[in-house]
């Protein structure tokens, strides 16, 4: 290395280390902005607030924090941060200890609020794309607080489309307040593709009087903004449709699943199986066995219990059933009320079993990882995660289901069995071997949808009862031993229901909606679809 370089490096070095020994600890900010920010007045504080936010120090943020946090103290006038538990002067960095005097920086509750919009903007500028769309959410469900100035350095700065659009919004939301009635109008035509209840609530502020006069002066902004009104309530109105219809969809996946082995063990065998809901509770009690065993385990594979609780909860429901047909209900067959009285008891001593080892109250199944939160579709429309899983479970199983009936051999007997079961026994057909198995596929597919349930409701002992009416109506809604009548009458309760609720409450929707299938039974007592075929007994 030439002897010049040598000595730019020696000096670039040195200057380095005289850098690190001289500079002062990096703290909050400047002694005299961070005593604007923490006394005096609420306007006085707020006006030290948007001082600072024109031109912010790297540090300000951090600052912020801690005056939220009630963690900045006055001493007079010196301005002291706890950290670590460690009282600081936030002047000279070295450790203090309070005054007698001394007190902690209250903040009022309009004052928390405009620190947290100054909080969220300045993550605007961070280098993280994800703090920056959390920071536009924030501020796009509180745009009251907004910082012109800073949202325009924001925007100066922001490349990703996405982000940079809905700060535009934003910007024009801040730009609502100028005094400019053309800047207004234009703020408020923009103001419409946006989707925000919060921006609507922003447009109405201005719709408002302020005694005799309007707080909006300029009548062509106010119907500017009116007609920005109507274009947000039509996009809000489609949310809350395609809210409700995924919550009646997902409400009738779960129907669906719940009432898939019924229509199983019913259309097949013709046994009223009281207990259907007590095999739900038995896979939901799986799921919460399964999970525990992971969390002591395999703590490390904690988010795959749930994938692993699948086959266990239907091996464990099925194999319960399978032993419950084989001891009691292979006996009663063609005698309905015994099956359901014998059933019934089966049900009540499945739920003193499980009370006895898991005790009466309820037991907590945790979501894993990839199934909490949401999609954020619009802004008050988030589908959540575990439903969307439910709703793809719910397929899976389905088509599973469908592939076992139609196209295997023991699903060629099932519906044998199921359409003529002397013709079927005459021909060879082991009935009695059917009818054990698909008694255990019933009651299996039912400990699924238990494993399902265990995800978006409590499971307790006596979960599986506030299904077992549900179940039976959409079997019978949807034909005798017919899948996809099943299919439809599920979701179309599902749905039913969840419109019914938002007009007449869920006691009064229950009730409307008994009384329309049994209206509808008088009429047409096969169901939706009516199974095909011959039978000896018509």
């Amino acid at each position: 290395m030439p002897a010049i370089h040598r000595r730019r490096a020696w000096a670039g070095l040195l200057a380095l280390l005289l850098g690190c020994l001289l500079a002062r600890p990096a703290l909050a900010l400047d002694a005299r902005q961070a005593l604007a920010l923490s006394s005096g007045s609420t306007s006085q504080r707020l006006h030290a607030l948007r001082q600072a936010l024109r031109h912010p120090d790297p540090q300000l943020a951090g600052f912020l924090d801690a005056l939220m946090n009630n963690s900045v103290m006055l001493d007079g006038q010196r301005v002291e941060l706890r950290r670590d538990g460690k009282w600081t002067d936030i002047d000279g960095g070295g450790p203090v200890t309070p005054g007698p005097d001394a007190q902690t920086v209250v903040n009022n509750n309009y004052l928390r609020k405009q620190l947290l919009a100054a909080r969220a903007a300045l993550q605007l500028l961070s280098p993280e794309r994800a703090e920056r769309l959390a920071a536009v959410r924030r501020l796009e469900a509180d745009p009251q607080g907004l910082d012109a100035g800073l949202l325009e350095q924001a925007l100066a700065h922001e490349t990703d489309p996405a982000i940079r659009r809905r700060m535009q919004l934003l910007q024009a939301a801040a730009r609502l307040r100028s005094g400019d009635a053309a800047q207004r109008e234009a703020a408020a035509s923009q103001l419409a593709s946006s989707d925000y209840p919060a921006v609507r609530a922003l447009l109405l502020s201005r719709l408002q009087r302020d005694g005799s006069a309007w707080v909006e002066p300029d009548a062509a902004v106010r119907a500017r903004i009116r007609a920005s009104l109507q274009a947000i309530d039509g996009r809000l109105a489609w949310g809350e449709r395609i809210g409700l219809l995924f919550s009646g969809i997902s409400l009738g996946s779960v129907l669906l699943l719940a009432a898939l082995g019924l229509a199983v063990t019913y259309g097949l065998m013709g046994v009223i199986n009281m207990a259907q809901g007590e095999f739900i509770m038995l896979g939901a009690y799986t799921t919460y066995v399964v999970q525990g065993l992971f969390q002591a385990w395999l703590p490390g594979l904690r988010e795959f219990a749930l994938v692993a609780a699948v086959p266990c909860s239907f091996l464990v429901a099925g194999g319960v059933g399978m032993v419950a047909e084989r001891l009691v209900l292979r006996r009663l067959y063609g005698r309905p009320l015994e099956t359901l009285l014998a059933t019934w008891g089966i049900s009540l001593l499945l739920i003193q079993g499980v009370r006895s080892v898991f005790g009466p109250q309820n037991v907590q199944v945790d979501n894993p990882p990839w199934m909490s939160g949401g999609l954020h579709v619009m802004a008050n429309l988030i589908l959540p995660y575990n439903r969307m899983v439910i709703l793809g479970f719910t397929v899976a199983v389905l088509l599973g289901m469908w592939l076992l009936i139609a196209r295997t051999r023991l699903g060629l007997f099932v519906r044998a069995v199921t359409q003529n079961r002397p013709m079927a026994a005459c021909v060879g057909v082991r009935t009695a071997r059917v009818d054990l198995l698909a008694f255990g596929l019933g009651t299996g597919i039912a400990g699924l949808a238990g494993c399902a349930l265990s995800q978006i409701g409590n499971v307790s002992p006596e979960m599986g009862t506030q299904y077992i009416v549900d179940c039976f109506m959409v079997v019978v809604l949807g034909g005798v031993g017919q899948l996809s009548g099943t299919v439809v009458a599920a979701l179309g309760l599902g749905v039913a229901n969840t419109l019914l609720e938002g007009i007449a409450g869920a006691v009064l929707a229950k009730i409307a909606v008994l009384g329309a299938i049994i209206l509808f039974i008088q009429k047409r007592p096969q169901g939706l679809f009516a199974l095909k075929g011959r039978s000896v007994e018509g």
